[in-house]
């Protein structure tokens, strides 16, 4: 009996505890947990996943509902689905990542590994050579060594002439030992190109030549590319070379390993108007190695004639090309291992002593050649991949395109070659700013009678250049870029705009049109290293009349800003543009201006007057000096050249006044320019620069005066506490005043037109920018209400206390001041208000 009962109540116990695993399961049932779907619930789920992978509740229950097949699956099951699925697609993507930046870092690990090797071997060779002039000074043996020299020059007896074939071979492969030794040896003594750091993010490792001939930079860096594209990429020059103007193969011969010799001609164009051109006459020899590497390497041949045409190349200099190339080796998991070496002689004698420095710089030959090739492959591999997307419909290789034209029309303009039908105009060699002329330019590109540029008599350019102190080239083009309206006449722009109008309502320049002064950019598209942005702006426009008020009048223009990253050592800065139609297509035709500044490596021992006015420059530097002529800073090394280059389509009846309205503009460009150099000057305001703040302003030592005798005349106390009523002093002694004080135009909407160091600090802008800067900008709604009934008693007893408040900044940030005072400044005569001043007491950002 007593079994029995056991027994019983191991049978109750047992059925328990099924009853309790069960609820266990439904209750895990309910929370989405352990659900086995079905091959074809999985992919009814994966459809809906590929069209939205995070649906709403709504979306979920309408999925049960459609999809029979998940009628017994509840939802809050197919939410922890969705919610896995997810994860899962992250952790994917996560592990591709990872594995696309561990092949990169093994990669970037080779080379760096490479590298150290290379410098360890550098270090024994001159250890040894070390011993050796200890040695040879010891036993009183005058041996000059020059070593460095004499790894990376070229020895005379490999120049031999191109006329014999027999000894191309030859020259060829001493070409290529001596470009190996550079790329992978110590032929040439590198050091780590400035700012430029070698790291897994890093474009690749970067080096520059220090004392040998020439100069010469060296590139290595991680491609995902095959070789043999590479080099397809790196042979066509003037695609990613934008100072090459041309390249002509002129003979191919066969070599070894299914390799070639080719004689090229090459022309590079001069980046300003102050020296001329130049070519380069070179044996190219691609080859491939036993490792499966590809060599592309190339050598200047010797004699001056060689080239296509010597008429042609009497427009050119001629310059030496020492052994270059690249070295291109296959890297396991895809891609390449890319060596790059630019090692050039310029012939620096044939430029004006004072850009010499520009063709003795490797650092721009890094820049300009080196480093742009190693980013425009990785560009390209880039948009093969799929990793850039660009805006408006445009595809990558037709942006590039375009961003060629612009670059190349620029350069064509700048230099004037003869063969292109350029002719100087009226040109007696005195003349600050030179105007060429080209009557045979097929502007249109187009044969159709209907495009208003075949009835065109030609283009005209007007271009000058000038050299700069302290002026950043970065920070100028980007306030160019920004600050249109500071330079640039916008009927001047409707007149070039015209010529690319395909309507009879297209000729602005000949309409009144009424231009706002703002300008919209829109991105097209910019490079992945951000060191080159292609825009489309749009300068608005609106009819006098009420005629044609329908017509729009707003001018598009294609531009090209390059060069805007201030840490890039040895960088030019461009911004170049063209007038577009608003729809244009992509072969528009083309006519681009703009600025280039490219900054000057600074050399010890040239005296600070080295700076002068000949070779045709128009030297603005004089009024850009800061403090006395006896008293330099260390900043007074820095220079920099600016070319301007603005073409104008003519009718050939209105060639001579087209000719003296460039003349004019480019000279009104340059002042505004010198203008706008003066307040971006890292110096900043000195007494000794007297800015014009505005075209009708007086100058600044003036209106300090103004300011300081009406605050005087109103408030029956000084301004300045120090003293000082006239002369240099009381200009300094204004703009370092710990108050904000701020000057206004007498105008319907008042314009800022100056403002001391402290007014500039607390509004967060500049000397120039100040003038887009409207007064009612700085005030809200309850502020305005509040300042603006002061205007009559200011007008009327000539100043007003102003209680505290609160104003804004032109980043938008709140600024509190204690009091704000108001007076009117008068003119020299005491009888004309000149401005409204404001002087904002113990301010600070809230």
């Amino acid at each position: 009996m007593a079994m029995v009962v056991q027994h019983q109540q191991q049978r109750e116990t047992s059925s328990s505890s099924s009853s309790m695993k069960q609820q266990q399961h439904q209750h895990q049932l309910d929370n989405g947990k352990y659900v086995r779907y079905t091959a074809e619930q999985v992919e009814a789920l994966e459809r809906v996943y590929a069209e939205c992978p995070k649906p709403s509740s709504l979306k979920r229950q309408q999925l049960i509902r459609e999809c029979p097949i998940l009628s017994n699956i509840e939802p809050k099951q197919i939410k922890v689905w969705f919610q896995n699925r997810r994860c899962r697609e992250k952790q994917r993507k996560e592990a591709s990542r990872l594995q696309m930046v561990n092949r990169k870092l093994s990669a970037m690990n080779k080379l760096l590994m490479e590298e150290n090797d290379r410098l360890q071997k550098q270090v024994s060779q001159l250890v040894y050579e070390n011993g050796y002039m200890r040695q040879q000074l010891h036993t009183a043996s005058a041996v000059t060594d020059a070593s460095c020299e004499s790894a990376v020059t070229t020895p005379q007896h490999s120049l031999r002439d191109a006329n014999n074939p027999a000894g191309l071979l030859s020259i060829a492969e001493e070409t290529l030992t001596e470009f190996l030794s550079k790329a992978t040896g110590t032929a040439v003594d590198w050091v780590q190109m400035p700012g430029m750091k070698p790291g897994p993010d890093s474009v690749g490792i970067f080096a520059i030549s220090q004392s040998c001939s020439g100069v010469a930079a060296r590139a290595c860096g991680l491609v995902s590319l095959e070789p043999t594209k590479i080099v397809e990429i790196l042979k066509d020059r003037t695609s990613w070379f934008r100072d090459c103007r041309n390249l002509e193969v002129l003979t191919m011969l066969p070599a070894g390993n299914g390799g070639t010799i080719e004689l090229v001609y090459t022309q590079v164009y001069a980046p300003t108007t102050l020296a001329p051109a130049r070519d380069f006459w070179t044996l190219r020899y691609t080859t491939s190695l036993e490792n499966g590497s590809l060599v592309v390497c190339e050598r200047s041949l010797s004699g001056s004639g060689g080239g296509p045409n010597a008429a042609t190349a009497a427009q050119f200099v001629r310059g030496e090309m020492l052994p270059s190339g690249y070295l291109i080796r296959p890297c396991d998991g895809g891609g390449s291992i890319i060596h790059i070496v630019d090692h050039l002689n310029f012939e620096p004698w044939s430029a004006p002593e004072v850009i010499r420095p520009l063709y003795e710089s490797s650092k721009v030959v890094a820049q300009k050649m080196t480093i742009a090739a190693l980013r425009y492959i990785r560009q390209i591999a880039q948009e093969s991949s799929g990793e850039v997307v660009y805006g408006l419909g445009r595809q990558p290789a037709i942006l590039r395109t375009l961003s060629q034209r612009l670059s190349r029309g620029f350069n064509d303009a700048i230099n004037g070659f003869n063969d292109d039908g350029w002719s100087l105009m009226n040109c007696d060699g005195a003349e600050d700013v030179i105007v060429s002329i080209n009557s045979t330019k097929n502007i249109g590109n187009s044969t159709n009678s209907s495009n208003p540029l075949s009835f065109l008599g030609g283009v005209l350019c007007a271009k000058a250049s000038m050299l700069f102190h302290n002026v950043p080239p970065a920070v100028l083009v980007r306030f160019l870029r920004e600050h249109r309206s500071e330079w640039a006449d916008f009927n001047v722009d409707a007149y070039s705009a015209a010529s690319v109008k395909a309507s009879p309502y297209g000729y602005q320049g000949t309409r009144p049109t009424r231009f706002t002064g703002s300008q919209i950019i829109m991105p097209l598209g910019q490079t992945i290293e951000h060191e080159e942005m292609l825009e489309v702006i749009r300068l608005e426009g609106h009819a006098v009349g009420q005629e044609d008020s329908f017509v729009s009048r707003d001018i598009h223009l294609l531009q090209l800003c390059s060069g805007i990253d201030e840490n890039a050592v040895g960088a030019c800065s461009e911004l170049v543009f063209a007038p577009i139609d608003e729809m244009f297509p992509d072969d528009a035709p083309l006519i681009p201006s703009g600025f280039r500044i490219i900054p000057l490596d600074p050399k010890s021992g040239d005296p600070k007057d080295a700076i002068g006015t000949t070779h045709r420059t128009l030297d603005l530097t004089s009024s850009l000096e800061v403090g006395q002529s006896t008293n330099h800073g260390p900043s007074d090394s820095m220079r920099s050249v600016l070319t301007i280059a603005f073409q104008f389509p003519f009718e050939n009846n209105l060639a001579d006044s087209v000719a003296t309205m460039a003349r004019q503009y480019v000279r009104s460009v340059i002042n505004s320019v010198q203008r706008v150099a003066m307040a971006i000057s890292p110096s900043g305001l000195s007494p000794s620069v007297a800015p014009k703040l505005s075209p009708s302003s007086p100058e600044a030592l003036t209106l300090a005066q103004w300011i300081c005798h009406s605050y005087t005349y109103y408030l029956g106390t000084e301004l300045l506490t120090s003293g000082s009523v006239v002369g240099d002093s009381l200009l300094k002694d204004l703009w370092q005043h710990q108050d904000a004080i701020l000057c206004c135009s007498l105008k319907s909407l008042p314009v800022f037109i100056f403002a001391n160091q402290a007014g500039l600090d607390m509004l967060e802008t500049t000397l120039v920018a100040l003038q887009d800067i409207t007064l009612d900008k700085m005030f809200d709604e309850a502020g305005r209400k509040a300042l603006f009934p002061e205007f009559a008693k200011i007008m009327q007893e000539g100043y007003a206390y102003l209680p505290g408040g609160i104003c804004m900044s032109t980043m938008g940030r709140n600024i509190s001041y204690e009091q704000a005072i108001a007076w009117k400044v008068l003119a020299g005569d005491e009888t004309t208000v000149h401005c409204l001043a404001f002087s904002f007491v113990n301010w600070s950002f809230v």
